[in-house]
């Protein structure tokens, strides 16, 4: 098979890995089909990533996975110079800023692990790769070979995949949670250790869809794996129907709308200092599809409205939907230099037509606007905007 087949299959076949913020794109320059993973760094930078497997040749039979061993379908790989030699010309032309270099498992875990090694120890070794390299770590793969990937990758990602092990039991019976839990832990105790080693930390990915998990447990799940391994970000994948439908039946489309939700939730828990309650309440299984899970919160505790603009605190002015991290701070920092208005909120980057029946500045309301959750809430169920995956570091500016 020729590179350019390769490379198209093994481009196409990357995007079902989330982990790296977008599932692909084309960009005409780079010539042909190539897979771009689009992040942003802390300063808000966009960084273009060539988005690769270096094989979809497989030993597993997960059922939700496309590329499970009894799916059709042809089969290829890249050597570890191939890998190489297309990140580092296409680097040099400009056309990617790094690497993500994800891969099924051929042969044995530790097969995979040491090919995707050998690609990112040849970039970094021989050619002086300056770029970003964002590297899967194999469930199962020996810990000596984990390490030294750590000290070449700038970020690894243990995938989770399935949100219970139940779930993983029935669809990956060959996968065991130790092998994906104990990588992990792996990875965050060197991280803490050793100097140099995964500089932008780890992450995951969940398939939301797939599984019968609530949300409520999938946000639990998230819940502890921050606090556990103090990942960088969890991702949320909408499962796309390529799995054996005999034990996933009746998924027509991806999940979109969920995934996205299940993203606001993890904004607000990680940056808006939300506990796991406020998110999605006790008796409630499922975040709601028509309402933000903010906004829900807000009509829920109606009794902490209005806020005063001029007086909140930071933390205060989070709860606020429509307020995001930059207008917050915005705010706090625009208040020094006077009392603000309604007129002012709008250029501090404040979503006013969410926020209006929120708040009061100088001690006063907008005229005209209903007071009461069952009124306001038809105001802010307006169709949103076409769901997006997120930000790779950056947390969103308004809310």
């Amino acid at each position: 098979m020729e590179l350019v087949e390769r490379l198209r299959i093994l481009t196409a076949g990357a995007r079902y890995d989330a982990s790296c913020v977008s599932s692909g794109s084309q960009r005409k320059k780079a010539g042909g089909s190539l897979g771009i993973c689009h992040s942003w760094t802390e300063d808000g930078r966009c960084v273009s990533l060539l988005k690769i497997l270096q094989t979809n040749d497989c030993i597993y039979n997960c059922r939700y996975c496309v590329h499970r061993t009894d799916r059709d379908g042809p089969r290829t790989s890249l050597s570890a110079r191939e890998i190489t030699e297309l990140t580092v010309n296409f680097y040099r032309r400009n056309y990617i800023e790094g690497l993500f270099l994800s891969s099924a498992v051929k042969g044995s875990p530790d097969q995979a692990m040491e090919t995707m090694l050998a690609s990112v120890k040849i970039l970094r070794e021989e050619y002086k790769f300056p770029g970003y390299i964002h590297l899967k770590g194999i469930p199962g793969a020996e810990e000596s070979l984990l390490k030294k990937a750590g000290f070449h990758a700038d970020r690894m990602s243990v995938n989770i995949e399935l949100p219970s092990a139940e779930s993983l039991k029935k669809l990956a019976p060959q996968k065991k949670p130790a092998d994906i839990f104990n990588p992990m832990h792996f990875l965050e105790r060197n991280r803490r250790e050793e100097k140099g080693f995964l500089r932008a930390g780890q992450s995951t990915q969940l398939i939301i869809g797939a599984s019968p998990e609530s949300d409520r447990e999938i946000i639990s799940l998230a819940s502890y794996l921050y606090d556990k391994f103090s990942l960088s970000r969890i991702f949320y994948s909408a499962y796309i129907p390529t799995g054996d439908p005999r034990y996933i039946p009746g998924v027509q489309n991806p999940p979109l709308l969920r995934e996205h939700r299940l993203y606001q939730a993890d904004w607000l828990f990680r940056f808006y200092h939300f506990s796991f309650d406020d998110i999605i309440p006790p008796a409630q299984n499922d975040l709601e599809t028509e309402l933000d899970p903010k906004a829900g919160w807000a009509l829920r505790h109606f009794e902490f409205f209005p806020v005063e603009i001029n007086r909140a605190s930071y933390r205060e002015l989070l709860k606020i939907p429509g307020v995001g991290l930059v207008s917050a701070r915005r705010i706090i920092k625009a208040r020094k230099e006077g009392t603000l208005d309604f007129s002012d909120l709008g250029k501090l980057g404040v979503v006013m037509k969410r926020a209006r029946f929120f708040i009061i500045c100088r001690g006063r309301r907008i005229p005209g606007l209903p007071g009461d959750p069952a009124n306001i809430r038809p105001f802010l169920t307006m169709p949103a905007s076409r769901p997006r995956q997120r930000r790779l570091f950056a947390p969103p500016g308004g809310e």
